[in-house]
């Protein structure tokens, strides 16, 4: 898997996203996990059981060639259990392992607003994690500095669409980033966060 990884860009970019926040999940604290987060309805635990949920729908749609309407509400509600931590390592290994097989990045995947090809969904993957494991590390203090390379990814990959994550109501509207503001504020500014 590793070795396939190296050899494509997009996979090597959504192991380092996974790799970022499996970091910062491990870093929190028993007494943190109702901690608020920048996204308002969400506390440490809404926020890691989001991105873990997100995890769980890659292996039946991307390996498996389901649909939305085919898994229903399988990944609704508390997915994290009473092992948090150990729910997101799973989840995001076997997400890892489903985007990492041989071809599965080429495959077509149906998603709530069509059909996709994986490369698009995984890229929004790691986009939906790099600014999430911002969100996780405002949220619980740990180093909001986040990995350039995937900073400069998810510029490219979010900037087409932002204005429609705003419509969709998963994201704030964009605020105005200071003077002399650096990409990843740029970033999260662009994505309705205040830094």
């Amino acid at each position: 898997m590793a070795d396939r990884s190296a050899k494509n860009p997009l996979l090597t970019r959504h192991g380092e996203a996974l790799d970022l926040f499996t970091d910062r999940v491990h870093a929190i604290r028993p007494d943190q996990w109702d901690a608020p987060t920048p996204c308002t309805e969400w506390s440490v635990r809404d926020l890691v059981n989001h991105l873990t949920a997100e995890q769980l729908w890659v292996p039946p749609l991307v390996r498996d060639g389901s649909t939305i309407e085919e898994q229903g509400d399988a990944f609704d509600g508390d997915v994290l259990g009473d092992d948090p931590v150990a729910a997101w390592d799973r989840a995001a290994a076997e997400a890892r392992a489903a985007f990492a097989a041989p071809g599965a990045i080429e495959r077509t995947v149906r998603l709530s607003y069509g059909d996709t090809p994986a490369s698009d969904y995984c890229a929004q993957m790691i986009s939906d994690a790099v600014v999430h494991a911002w969100d996780l590390s405002r949220g619980i203090g740990a180093d909001e500095r986040l990995p350039a390379a995937l900073v400069d990814f998810t510029v490219r990959e979010v900037t087409p669409y932002a204005a429609d994550l705003e419509k969709s109501g998963l994201f704030a509207s964009p605020v105005e980033p200071p003077a002399g503001a650096d990409v990843q504020t740029k970033l999260l500014a662009l994505l309705g966060r205040r830094v």
